[in-house]
């Protein structure tokens, strides 16, 4: 099963204060999953999608692309969920786990097969950010073959996690999974980078320089 956790869009994003107020940082953060969602609406022959949540957009969005809802209504944090819903799928039988998150505005569905594709039979692949710091993908077989810790710093952790099950670790870097937005300096990223998603389409719409992004990023 595909998990996509997603927190209240409505106070989305704060990281990004320095350079959007928090009207703009919620359409960023919805027009984000938005992008996330479509890539996995349009990847054929797919596994089971739950978005983890109780934000009423993502609740919205989930029923239009017939996704199932995963209630999170304590709302505690992105690796607290990720526990909550890794459980639901282990009392369903679910063979495996792949978390991704819903603020990878570039992810392609050819990038998610190439997930699928290097999976081992027992084990484990992880994507990391672009930093090298981030989780941006989590593969687990079984699904809950090790606990997920997300933050600035996870993919370490993660990694140790992986290898310390004796299990198989693959590691895979996927250019548009790895491209997450948190902070000025990603949000200066997506609007260099090619395409035309959603996230970038409405970043691009606000006209914002690269002096400010930059002094936006300093003041973070």
């Amino acid at each position: 099963m595909i998990l996509v956790p997603i927190k209240n869009t409505v106070s989305a994003k704060q990281r990004l204060a320095s350079v959007l107020d928090q009207p703009a940082r919620t359409q960023l953060a919805q027009a984000m999953l938005t992008d996330v969602l479509t890539a996995l609406r349009d990847w054929e022959n797919r596994p089971t999608v739950g978005i983890v949540t109780s934000d009423p957009y993502a609740t919205k969005l989930a029923a239009e692309y017939q996704f199932e809802v995963i209630p999170d209504p304590d709302n505690p944090g992105e690796t607290s969920a990720i526990e909550m819903a890794t459980r639901v799928c282990v009392e369903r039988g679910e063979d495996s786990t792949l978390v991704i998150p819903a603020d990878i505005p570039l992810i392609e569905s050819w990038e998610l097969q190439e997930i699928y594709k290097h999976a081992p039979a027992e084990g484990s692949v992880l994507v990391p950010a672009g930093d090298g710091r981030g989780t941006n993908g989590a593969f687990r077989r079984p699904a809950n073959l090790f606990p997920l810790r997300f933050g600035n710093d996870s993919f370490k952790p993660h990694h140790a996690a992986a290898l310390g099950t004796g299990k198989r670790c693959v590691v895979l870097n996927l250019p548009g999974i790895a491209v997450d937005v948190d902070n000025p300096a990603d949000l200066q990223q997506l609007l260099s980078l090619p395409g035309d998603t959603r996230a970038q389409r409405l970043a691009r719409s606000w006209n914002l320089t690269a002096d400010l992004l930059t002094s936006g990023a300093d003041a973070v």
